[in-house]
């Protein structure tokens, strides 16, 4: 197997060198290569996040860098935002020097602040995309997300880490009721998205 390369997106509220980034690039490093990057606005020091064709535009340049120097298999790995953001950039492969073979969406932000259902983009996406959810999280109620994956045409996973947050963050009360801690989680986590990569990233035979 190639070892592919993870163009990995962070989330609206913190950049790639935040602790849950930091976090999430080694493990993944066990994986294939990391890209992190910052967003323009991150990178200017605002809180405020660039309008979309912005940030997809940020984001294929990335995807157009990490690959200028050798040829390997591409996953898009996102947080919240970045994830979002990735799809965006996914439907749009010949803008890109080689194709998306899957996306790892890490807590995909299915609803927006007014309420709102953010999933045309999805609808549009022809690679297979991977959802890591909490049940508490607000952002992407289970069941919401339950009905936009049936109408994607696409193929599409689920994991669903019990008790967690829009960050995968377990209760202490849920770790102790479950006998585990927060890395077992997120290893269980890394666990799923080997198993959701590898059949993308094999050699042909």
């Amino acid at each position: 197997m190639t070892r592919p390369i993870f163009v990995f997106a962070h989330g609206a509220g913190a950049s790639s060198s935040s602790a849950w980034m930091a976090g999430w690039k080694t493990r993944l490093e066990t994986l294939g290569d990391v890209h992190c990057f910052d967003y323009p606005y991150m990178a200017a020091g605002s809180r405020r996040p660039d309008r979309l064709p912005a940030l997809v535009s940020a984001h294929r340049e990335v995807v157009q860098n990490a690959l200028s120097s050798r040829t390997a298999p591409l996953i898009l790995v996102g947080k919240s935002m970045g994830s979002r953001v990735g799809c965006h950039v996914a439907t749009e492969p010949h803008l890109l020097p080689a194709p998306v073979l899957g996306l790892v969406c890490l807590g995909y932000p299915l609803v927006g602040q007014n309420g709102q259902l953010r999933d045309q983009v999805l609808h549009a996406l022809r690679v297979p995309v991977l959802f890591v959810q909490g049940t508490r999280d607000k952002l992407c109620p289970l069941d919401r997300l339950e009905q936009a994956r049936a109408k994607m045409t696409t193929t599409s996973a689920l994991y669903v880490v019990d008790g967690g947050d829009h960050s995968l963050m377990v209760t202490k009360t849920q770790l102790k009721r479950s006998g585990t801690t927060q890395t077992d989680e997120d290893t269980k986590v890394l666990e799923a998205i080997a198993r959701f990569v590898t059949p993308l990233t094999q050699d042909p035979i």
